[in-house]
């Protein structure tokens, strides 16, 4: 372990710790995520979806930092996508109990929150997430392709050309196919049975790990 990655850890580490020390720190927090929830979800996903993009490409190139890489134009289409997340989440959540009412599934107790939110996560990551998955992969193509300046949110994508450069074997053969099954509709199922304003900081980390996982699984396909 080198030294930028100790300030890579310090530096996650620093986003965490003051909600546990300082009370006032996690009562502003609870305050503004309920005042502001959009603005709060911009911001989660925005540094804390960004910082894994990071380590992942740590993992990948050796190094946090790399050309065209676009720190600024990721953040601030990391933070647009939380707040598509956000709206997600409360369409899913609200229209998930009717689906199950409609069924003629009454849910009571704990087996009854445990199977709503499996509903809520099942739906929310076989509607949701692949589009949302898919899009960001277009997002990333064209900020490589803007030699990662703010030039990618003056310029025309070119989506057509974008999606032929996807490598499918690993968008399909892991990311929609393993990943959804396997890592977030069960972990997304443990979210929904959380409060409310944790679940999308909840999300956020959640797609930190998975970033994580996703470059050690291209490193290994291309040992």
């Amino acid at each position: 372990m080198k030294l930028k990655d100790f300030g890579f850890i310090i530096f996650i580490s620093a986003l965490f710790i003051p909600f546990f020390v300082w009370e006032g720190i996690y009562l502003f927090y609870l305050s503004f995520n309920g005042e502001h929830p959009y603005i709060a979800s911009f911001i989660k996903f925005a540094i804390l979806a960004t910082s894994g993009e990071l380590a992942g490409s740590r993992i990948t190139t050796g190094n946090y930092f790399i050309k065209g890489f676009g720190i600024a134009p990721r953040a601030i289409v990391w933070g647009f996508l939380g707040i598509s997340i956000k709206i997600a989440f409360v369409l899913f959540q609200t229209g998930s109990p009717e689906v199950l009412r409609i069924a003629g599934y009454v849910p009571e107790g704990l087996a009854g929150r445990v199977a709503v939110a499996f509903t809520i996560s099942t739906l929310l990551n076989l509607f949701f997430a692949p589009v949302l998955m898919t899009f960001h992969r277009l997002t990333d193509a064209h900020i490589m392709n803007s030699q990662g300046s703010m030039r990618a949110f003056i310029t025309l994508p070119d989506f057509g050309s974008l999606l032929k450069k996807i490598d499918w074997d690993m968008h399909w053969g892991f990311v929609l196919k393993k990943s959804i099954p396997l890592f977030w509709i069960p972990m997304q199922t443990i979210n929904f049975l959380l409060p409310v304003d944790f679940q999308i900081l909840v999300a956020a980390i959640l797609g930190m790990v998975l970033g994580i996982i996703l470059a050690y699984a291209a490193r290994l396909k291309h040992a």
